[in-house]
């Protein structure tokens, strides 16, 4: 077990689990900028004093995960306190949070993919720049989680003594689950056209706050997504995507990434000085 201090850039939005009710994977960068993936957090379910922010520094324990064959993957011992320390802001068109995570930036999807699959490296964590963002596209999925995880968190519950059943109703109900499958359609330098998938938690909170202001018209929210994601950031920002692979199919799926993130400074203005 080790103590580190780790920059949240990353946390998907949350997913239903049998043993822990719900988790969400974070992903951050330490201070020589190296990647690393702090999972499982069950993070709704933390104290309001363990709760940080993207952008956040934190410290905290880690052990490293020995059933994840990813290098960057450990687990966060709870049991410890988590100290939640200073958040980076986006001053001077975001020059301290691009001096964190664009030191290894990734151009070429068939170069990262070979070394997620090589033994020796098994890359499963990256920012991406791609050359051309071609389309933003949102499908229908599953409107409801699946009703098994559903059933284990309701007895996990029910297990609770009284007082704890009493709390928990206070401070943890289940996520809404998101009825769309959001992705991007990219090239990078290798010329190959790709879909990922976005699982990121601010696209999900985006999509709910505007079906909300859309008095449930899933049409508008899909479009008001759509807007942000797309024409403003295509247009308006420097867009790189984080890139994150799942255990479960790093060595079998031919492409094991998605998109767990998006990086999205202003555009450098012509004639403006660059960071570097």
């Amino acid at each position: 077990m080790a103590k580190e201090k780790v920059l949240i850039c990353v946390k998907t939005y949350p997913t239903l689990s049998e043993k822990y009710d719900e988790l969400v994977c974070t992903a951050g960068v330490k201070e020589d900028g190296t990647w690393i993936r702090i999972y499982p957090v069950p993070f709704r379910k933390l104290n309001y004093d363990k709760q940080y922010s993207k952008w956040q520094w934190i410290e905290l324990d880690l052990i490293r995960n020995t059933k994840d064959l990813r290098p960057e993957s450990f687990r966060p011992n709870l049991d410890s306190p988590i100290a939640l320390l200073n958040r980076i802001g986006t001053g001077r068109q975001w020059a301290e949070r691009k001096d964190l995570v664009l030191r290894d930036v990734k151009t070429n999807m068939t170069e990262l993919i070979a070394e997620a699959k090589d033994p020796d490296k098994r890359t499963s964590l990256a920012i991406l720049k791609p050359t051309k963002v071609l389309d933003f596209i949102y499908e229908p999925c599953e409107r409801e989680w699946d009703s098994s995880k559903l059933e284990a968190v309701k007895a996990h519950q029910e297990q609770l003594d009284l007082f704890e059943q009493e709390e928990a109703a206070t401070i943890f109900k289940v996520v809404q689950k998101i009825p769309y499958k959001f992705s991007y359609v990219f090239e990078t330098e290798d010329g190959v056209r790709r879909t990922l998938m976005i699982e990121d938690w601010e696209i999900g909170m985006l999509y709910l706050n505007s079906l909300k202001s859309a008095e449930g018209n899933e049409t508008v929210a899909c479009q008001k997504v759509r807007e942000r994601y797309f024409d403003d950031f295509v247009n308006n920002k420097d867009l790189h995507f984080f890139l994150g692979t799942t255990l479960k199919f790093h060595n079998i799926a031919p492409n094991p990434f998605i998109i767990i993130g998006t990086f999205y400074p202003p555009k450098q203005k012509e004639g403006e000085p660059t960071l570097f």
